[in-house]
């Protein structure tokens, strides 16, 4: 925790800042080891506070690391007991709600909002964190497994689902929240399965259906993010073409990565090989993104991206190919930069046909 406060203020002091507050539950957790609902100040000595309603309190003070806790009331008084804290000093905050940060540059003029000191202190991740991205990614991994014996012909895409969270839960995994979907995961079978983003349904699958299972779940805070392509009886010549497309592009893509290479050309080499098939119209998302306390954090994988990779950086690589109203194809596994990446999905890419 203490190498994470030093990352913290070495950014927070290159936009002039000295003390940093948190609000967003991710920087608090990185902050201070505690997800709630709190505000965390880590001032330029290293002292770290957590301002918590009182009901909070108790927890705070049993999962947070050298921090000194200070219970509170909701609402005025919790941001009462912030500017007691931060008054006279030059202060950066992640907060996102407009009212409390108008209230706030009343009461504390030199506050700035960046998410800039956080960002890029998470985009590195330590030792701690790659150990818990390795363990999301097994428990992952052995989901896919659960796939292969339990998808069945007649079974809705919410059956299977159901069976996989099951599994997910026991395994201390959860949803991550992702405020974009209604479910834990993607599931999307047949003509579902050409909506990058679909939504899980009551559609039975059927002989010939391509069957995307797209696992994104958060394990002790850290998010793994992984996708395998299933066959199911007999499927179509095109279908397994396809396949063999994307599971090719993803092969160059992730062989690409290293430090010092540029996002863009990660993309770049993997949309290039789709396009030479002549599917460069039917891969509508960008080649991947960071993971870590989000879904979807820095560095962004993209033909627009101007990032170079790090060493230590957690991106996943995902070329996907999608035919409206008939069917798509995507691969997805998560990885650390080296200049031999750590890959943290075994599961085979070959495809399975059940």
């Amino acid at each position: 925790m203490r190498q994470r406060r030093s990352k913290l203020l070495k950014f927070a002091k290159k936009i002039n800042c000295e003390t940093l507050v948190a609000f967003e539950p991710e920087n608090l957790f990185y902050m201070t080891g505690f997800w709630g609902e709190a505000i965390g100040i880590l001032e330029n000595d290293g002292k770290t506070i957590i301002i918590a309603p009182e009901l909070e309190v108790g927890r705070a003070k049993k999962e947070s690391t050298n921090c000194n806790i200070i219970s509170t009331n909701r609402g005025t008084a919790l941001i009462s007991s912030l500017v007691s804290k931060i008054k006279g000093k030059k202060v950066c905050t992640d907060c996102q709600n407009y009212p409390t940060m108008l209230s706030l540059k009343k009461l504390v003029p030199s506050i700035k909002h960046s998410n800039e000191p956080f960002y890029n202190a998470r985009i590195i991740k330590d030792s701690d964190e790659i150990s818990t991205l390795k363990k999301a990614s097994k428990i992952i991994d052995a989901m896919f497994e659960i796939c292969v014996n339990r998808i069945k012909k007649g079974q809705t895409e919410f059956e299977l689902q159901s069976i996989l969270m099951a599994y997910a839960v026991s395994q201390e995994m959860f949803d991550t929240g992702y405020k974009s979907t209604l479910n834990p995961l993607i599931i999307a079978s047949g003509i579902n399965g050409a909506m990058p983003h679909a939504q899980v349904t009551n559609r039975k699958f059927s002989n010939g259906d391509m069957i995307i299972v797209d696992i994104t779940l958060r394990y002790k805070g850290y998010v793994s993010d992984a996708t395998r392509t299933f066959g199911l009886g007999k499927i179509s010549e095109k279908a397994h073409n396809v396949y063999e497309i994307v599971k090719e592009a993803q092969k160059i893509g992730l062989r690409s990565v290293k430090p010092k290479v540029s996002c863009m050309s990660v993309d770049k080499i993997c949309r290039d090989y789709i396009k030479k098939h002549n599917y460069g119209k039917y891969f509508i998302h960008s080649i991947g993104h960071g993971i870590g306390l989000e879904v979807h954090e820095q560095p962004n994988i993209s033909y627009r991206s101007s990032t170079n990779l790090e060493k230590d950086m957690a991106i996943t690589i995902e070329p996907g190919i999608y035919i409206q109203r008939k069917f798509g194809v995507r691969i997805e596994d998560s990885l650390i930069v080296r200049n031999k990446p750590i890959f943290l999905h075994k599961f085979t890419k070959d495809l399975i046909v059940v």
